[in-house]
């Protein structure tokens, strides 16, 4: 169905091999596109804002065409999709959605970007939001080995440590993910 609708389509490739005897040529779009996007990369810079759509959601991040060279395209690790702990990417943004981004680094004629940096950091109010010993409402977001995240006011995230439950079972039997409760603050590390 793809390659129809590419019948009579005007296309920029590159040679990639020649077999004279064969009389072929084989010819690839992606690399010319590739070479085109070592080219348009020149064009920014780090600290950089750009306008683009989401093309693509892997569990390690978001693809990002650019709105002004549609042929470029870039990427946000999902480390540097929010301040907050991201555990399914597809729930936090989806394909085809509008979205601003800055430049983080490019590199190798990649560019890589952050949604996180346009942001402010939650963290640094934590010590004025929150005080050791202070009783806060929140809810389960996931677990993980040392224990729960769990989604607190402020867009801040804490972590319950397994070891308050005994174990990993033990606190799975007492948490569920989504479930609102009352916790107390041990400790607040906004570096960590």
């Amino acid at each position: 169905q793809t390659l129809q609708s590419l019948i009579n389509q005007e296309l920029n490739v590159r040679i990639i091999d020649v077999n004279s005897k064969n009389r072929k040529i084989i010819v690839s779009e992606r690399a010319a596109t590739q070479v085109g996007a070592k080219e348009l990369v020149k064009k920014y810079e780090v600290g950089q804002l750009i306008d683009g759509i989401v093309t693509g959601v892997a569990d390690f991040g978001v693809f990002i065409r650019f709105l002004e060279e549609p042929a470029l395209e870039g990427m946000i690790h999902i480390s540097e999709l929010s301040h907050r702990l991201i555990d399914n990417v597809k729930e936090f943004i989806k394909i085809d959605e509008p979205i601003k981004a800055k430049i983080v680094e490019i590199k190798d004629g990649k560019v890589f970007l952050s949604l996180k940096a346009l942001q402010p950091n939650p963290w640094e109010k934590a010590e004025e939001n929150f005080q050791v010993g202070q009783t806060v409402s929140g809810a389960v977001y996931t677990f993980n080995p040392f224990g729960a995240i769990i989604n607190l006011p402020h867009d801040l995230q804490g972590q319950v440590h397994v070891t308050e439950f005994g174990g990993l079972e033990e606190m799975k039997k007492e948490l569920a993910i989504g479930q609102t409760g009352q916790f107390t603050v041990e400790d607040i590390k906004p570096t960590d």
